[in-house]
């Protein structure tokens, strides 16, 4: 009985094993695949903008032999600048099928990529990665070599006007707008776009340049900057003209494209123009450099409409015998000079034969200039010299302490007043050598109008300081303020509280913006000149570096500055503090 249980058993072991055997031999056997081989359709690619979405170049590969279905193989089509072995390539995958094509459009942005220059050959290398889909078993095919040449992708420029008329009084105010495509269509990277403009003559032969930035497809330009568009392309202002304008595009990897031209039609104005002194007097007086428009003082522009952008003129000291011109512009490019009244471009240079302040005026449209005392007095019903230009000089006129300033007292009455530079009413002739008043409808600290209206009544009579201001020539203003004290404050001053305004001495007014005190003075302190008996009113401190000269005059200002220094010895000393001229002197 055992022995037949035994042979069951090993007949059973028997069958179980050549199953296992049977079972192992009916799985299937995978073959490795094999490397392809790549072709190409053509050797040379140009494609062109009209070929975008067309294929433009086949590749097809033999078959890697994969023991799978064949839908599960993948290819990964690489493609490089030859020379560089793939190590900045770029790829495509495709799957299960043995080919793939570019279009115009893909192969122009795998070159854009690699910052080859529109339409310049280049060599890639192309070349296919097979492998299965979980990108086991890869093999690399042999490498196919193609020239290349990238094409230029361009934006497509619109105008929402194509003929503008333009005013210098609307500047501000949008013109027109230039509207733009995307250039380089699919393409990744940032593409930075410039609005160029040029004439419609040149063919952008020197095109001028508007920033516009990266990924912005529109730009809106002011009437002013239209003008400026025509200016910079030679249409002179108040002329008509055309101007051709085009897209610049350049991707991050510096291909450059050009749109559309697109022209417009303008209408230029004459921008607001700047006028300048410069002349061998500039060193001597403060003002620069001799002969350097660069550093040469600035013309008041008139502002009145029919002299706007014509008239210029300037309150200047110059010293006897000074020679100067006028230029447009800190250059000498337009420059003019001139004899007898009669300007002229490049002409010959003006000069004074007395030291002197003066009054240069120009009219650059009539060609006319004038010369004369540049002088500044109180008139009106309100003043000593009542409604008579001829009583203004000299007992009721302004100091003049600096270019285009004019400082002064007077005592005031009720009623209407003005400033005026001539002894005479203007005539109405806006001419270069007619007389210039001011006034203005505001307070202290209000724009100045020539020729204009009053200053505001006065409601309180009594001594004023008035400023004629015209140190910004963009916006000449007058200041008012009370005239009725000046006192000498410090620590510098024997028997005084140190800077107290309240107890400290009055100065004494001689007239004609000249104050007078005679004080015992601490060496080597300070003082300041106060007018009024608190902090707060309007003051005056050293301009001449801190200088302890007696008997010289030092210069003053109120802008804000250091204290005056008393002198090196403790002494009685008589102080003379002259509005007139911005000076005091301690003798």
């Amino acid at each position: 009985m055992k022995n037949i249980l035994n042979t069951i058993m090993l007949a059973a072991i028997g069958v179980v094993i050549f199953s296992g055997c049977q079972k192992v031999a009916d799985l299937p056997y995978y073959e490795d695949g094999k490397s392809v081989t790549l072709s190409a359709s053509k050797t040379a690619v140009t494609p062109a903008l009209a070929d975008s979405t067309s294929e433009v170049v086949k590749f097809t590969w033999t078959s890697p032999e994969y023991a799978t279905d064949t839908s599960t193989y993948k290819f990964v089509l690489e493609i490089d600048s030859t020379g560089r072995n793939f190590s900045k390539k770029l790829t495509k995958t495709v799957h299960g099928n043995l080919q793939t094509g570019l279009t115009g459009r893909e192969l122009n942005n795998i070159l854009l990529n690699y910052g080859f220059t529109l339409g310049s050959p280049y060599e890639v290398d192309v070349r296919v990665v097979s492998s299965y889909s979980n990108n086991n078993e890869k093999y690399i095919s042999n490498v196919v070599k193609l020239s290349v040449t990238p094409f230029n992708d361009p934006s497509k420029l619109t105008s929402t006007q194509t003929a503008v008329t333009l005013a210098l009084a609307t500047a501000s105010q949008l013109s027109n707008t230039f509207n733009w495509t995307a250039s380089f269509i699919g393409y990744n990277g940032i593409v930075t776009y410039t609005l160029q403009y040029d004439s419609a003559t040149r063919n952008f032969a020197n095109p001028k340049e508007m920033a516009v930035g990266a990924s912005i497809l529109t730009k809106g330009l002011t009437q002013g900057e239209m003008n400026t568009t025509a200016l910079n392309s030679g249409i002179p202002g108040g002329n008509s003209g055309k101007v051709e304008y085009r897209i610049k595009s350049v991707t991050a990897q510096g291909a450059i494209s050009y749109s559309n031209v697109v022209a417009v039609t303008i209408q230029s104005y004459l921008p607001i123009l700047r006028f300048y002194l410069p002349g061998g007097y500039q060193a001597s007086t403060g003002n620069g450099n001799d002969w350097d428009p660069g550093t040469a003082p600035e013309l008041i522009r008139d502002l009145r409409s029919p002299v706007f952008n014509d008239m210029y003129y300037i309150y200047i000291y110059l010293p006897a015998g000074a020679e100067f011109k006028v230029t447009q512009g800190r250059a000498w490019d337009v420059n003019y000079g001139g004899t007898g009244g009669n300007l002229a471009q490049n002409g010959a240079n003006f000069t004074v034969a007395t030291a002197g302040v003066y009054r240069v005026s120009i009219n650059r449209t009539t060609l006319k200039y004038d010369i004369r005392a540049g002088r500044m007095g109180f008139v009106g019903g309100a003043t000593g010299a009542d409604w008579t230009p001829g009583n203004v000089f000299p007992n009721y006129a302004l100091g003049a302490p600096a270019n285009n300033l004019f400082v002064g007292l007077t005592t005031f009455t009720t009623g209407g007043w003005k400033l005026i530079d001539n002894d005479q009413w203007n005539n109405g002739s806006n001419a270069v050598d007619e007389t210039r008043s001011y006034g203005s409808t505001g307070g202290s600290g209000s724009t100045m109008e020539v020729n204009g209206a009053n200053f505001p009544d006065i409601t309180t009579a009594g001594r004023y300081r008035v400023i004629w201001d015209g140190r910004d020539v963009n916006n000449i203003k007058y200041e008012m303020s009370p005239g009725t004290e000046m006192r000498v404050v410090g620590n510098g001053i024997q028997g005084i509280p140190d800077w107290d305004p309240a107890s400290s001495p009055q100065m004494t007014y001689n007239g004609n913006g000249v104050w007078t005190a005679t004080l015992t003075l601490v060496a080597g302190k300070d003082i300041k000149f106060l007018a009024g008996n608190a902090w707060g009113a309007f003051d005056y401190e050293d301009n001449s570096g801190g200088s302890t000269a007696t008997g010289t005059p030092r210069k003053i200002k109120w802008e804000g500055g250091d204290n005056f220094k008393t002198p090196a010895v403790t002494g009685s000393y008589t102080i003379t503090l002259n509005e007139n001229t911005q000076t005091v002197t301690i003798n």
